[in-house]
């Protein structure tokens, strides 16, 4: 049915304080408009709601059971109100956040406990996938947030650097080379390599190709993982060795040894949001994500 809330709130001024002058006070209006308020409301009901005397107002039974709906359709028009307000200004909703493995080594675990901290009414759903589903995701709408590993994004997506570290060479636990302090690329140039999956993320996979070559030879590429933890633990079970994010030294695998060398390249960790449309819930949480990077690094 369709009630109109003001209406409704002056029924309720009028049933609680069974005097229409009183009523009239506390809605801060004068008593004939009020007055004519509840006649429409009886009206448009086709039911008497008080009893009227020169001496006291009473609810009938219509006006008794109206009070309860009233009371009940104010407080949801009320909860109505307030939940839009609070998805438009972005505090209650949900968000879905892509990240890679890697970004949970770069402190990605502390900076979500932040956000859930600062927007507890924001239910944060995560996927783990690789970058290239991420932008593609993040455009089309179906991914809200993504951290990534360097790579070329559309302008329907926002990018901005979080975080640059170092490679480092990655070697078996018992490699003969394991127990120094640092290697060159050239001193591993005869051994297996493990790559990152040339196909998911063919932008890092060429990276790390071009080190080889840059180093002055052709690395024997002899397995590629979907995971940077699938890499380390191929290495710790001797299969080769492999190039990868400094960052790993603190995944806790055994059996491994990450070997500073001599390079250029970074191993850079991304935030992407889409452009547009703009979302309120999106920007509350890439000012925040941004700003926490910041802290850390500076």
């Amino acid at each position: 049915m369709d009630l109109d809330p003001r209406l409704l709130r002056y029924f309720v001024a009028v049933a609680e304080e069974l005097s229409f002058s009183r009523a009239a006070k506390r809605l801060h209006i004068s008593q004939p408009p009020l007055s004519y308020a509840i006649r429409q409301l009886e009206l448009h009901l086709g039911a008497q709601l008080f009893v009227r005397s020169s001496r006291q107002v009473v609810l009938t039974p219509a006006g008794r059971a109206l009070y309860g709906e009233a009371q009940y359709l104010l407080q949801r028009n009320a909860d109505v109100k307030r939940l839009i307000s609070r998805i438009d200004a972005g505090l209650q909703g949900q968000l879905k956040i892509g990240f890679v493995g890697s970004a949970l080594y770069r402190n990605l675990p502390d900076v979500l406990r932040q956000c859930r901290h600062q927007y507890p009414d924001v239910e944060h759903i995560l996927l783990e996938l690789n970058s290239a589903e991420q932008i593609e995701l993040v455009e089309r709408g179906g991914l809200d947030i993504g951290f990534i590993h360097a790579n070329p994004v559309p302008d329907s997506v926002s990018c901005t650097e979080l975080v640059s570290e170092p490679f480092s060479i990655c070697l078996p636990a018992a490699h003969p080379l394991a127990n120094r302090e640092h290697i060159d690329l050239t001193d591993v140039a005869q051994e297996d390599f493990i790559f990152f999956s040339r196909v998911l993320s063919p932008v890092y996979y060429e990276t790390l190709f071009s080190m080889c070559l840059k180093a002055g030879f052709f690395p024997a590429v002899k397995y590629e993982a979907r995971h940077w933890l699938s890499v380390v633990s191929l290495v710790a079970q001797q299969m080769g060795v492999s190039i990868v994010p400094s960052c790993l030294a603190r995944s806790g695998m055994s059996g491994i040894r990450l070997l500073p060398f001599r390079h250029q390249q970074q191993s850079v960790t991304s935030l992407i949001w889409r452009t547009t449309p703009f979302s309120q819930i999106n920007a509350n949480h890439v000012a925040l994500i941004r700003a926490a990077y910041s802290d850390t690094h500076t």
